[in-house]
């Protein structure tokens, strides 16, 4: 999973039961401010949630995640699928990556996830020093063209299609600027399961401003919905607000 503020990968392997998952399966659930996630999905109330503020200088140096070279080389996926759920942009493939991770599993990047704000002060899910990030603006991102030409195709709920090379690689920094911070989390989104491994790297990738609206003209309904009182349908500020730390240890891959 990727948020463009500052590139965010995670892993999660929660287990849950077919029944569970069934049950969580159509209940609604929204970024609308006073919604309390946490009434519908327990995991939402648990101590160890994402996203958070990264607080940069309390963060702890630990060599030990040099041993483990965080290498990923995800393979370009041929006829990937780009569906709006209503929630966000979802770009649907399977490519294998590496990093400091439990050893002994297979991990494989599933999907990528966007998440941008209606201006550019906010829009991010992890906040760095309190700091924000719309998506950053700047230079037009190549490994995003593939998507952001097709979103006026899938402007509303429901809508998907298929693109015919996605590079994931593409969403990652530079090799030489791959510094990154780890911490243990959960999902972003309900149902909010715990068991995630967050690694953010430390800077930023720029998208340009007219991509950046191009996600802003999505909308959360399908073509023609009614809508509810109050709701203009536009798709934007999908983000989690941040949550305590409580006892948690972010560790720095550098000095």
């Amino acid at each position: 999973m990727a948020d463009l503020s500052f590139i965010e990968d995670s892993v999660a392997f929660p287990e849950k039961e077919e029944d569970e998952e069934e049950e969580e399966e159509g209940v609604e659930w929204g970024y609308e401010e006073g919604v309390e996630w946490g009434l519908v999905f327990p995991d939402a109330n648990g101590e160890y949630q994402s996203p958070i503020n990264l607080n940069s200088r309390e963060a702890r140096y630990d060599p030990s995640l040099l041993d483990v070279r965080l290498s990923p080389n995800y393979v370009v996926c041929r006829d990937c699928e780009v569906t709006n759920d209503g929630h966000t942009i979802q770009v649907i493939l399977k490519s294998k990556s590496g990093g400091p991770l439990p050893q002994g599993h297979e991990f494989e990047l599933y999907e990528v996830r966007f998440h941008w704000g209606r201006e550019n002060q906010r829009g991010s899910e992890h906040t760095v020093n309190f700091k924000a990030f719309p998506m950053e603006i700047g230079k037009e991102h190549v490994g995003l063209k593939a998507v952001t030409e097709i979103l006026q195709d899938i402007q509303y709920k429901g809508k998907s299609k298929t693109i015919p090379c996605f590079n994931p690689n593409t969403l990652l920094p530079d090799p030489l600027l791959r510094d990154y911070w780890v911490y243990e989390g959960s999902l972003t989104i309900p149902p909010c399961s715990e068991g995630v491994t967050w690694i953010l790297f430390r800077y930023p990738l720029t998208i340009s401003q007219l991509q950046i609206e191009e996600f802003r003209r999505l909308r959360t309904h399908v073509k023609g919905a009614e809508l509810v009182e109050g709701c203009d349908g536009i798709l934007g500020d999908n983000f989690r607000p941040t949550q305590p730390l409580s006892d948690r240890v972010i560790r720095a891959a550098f000095q």
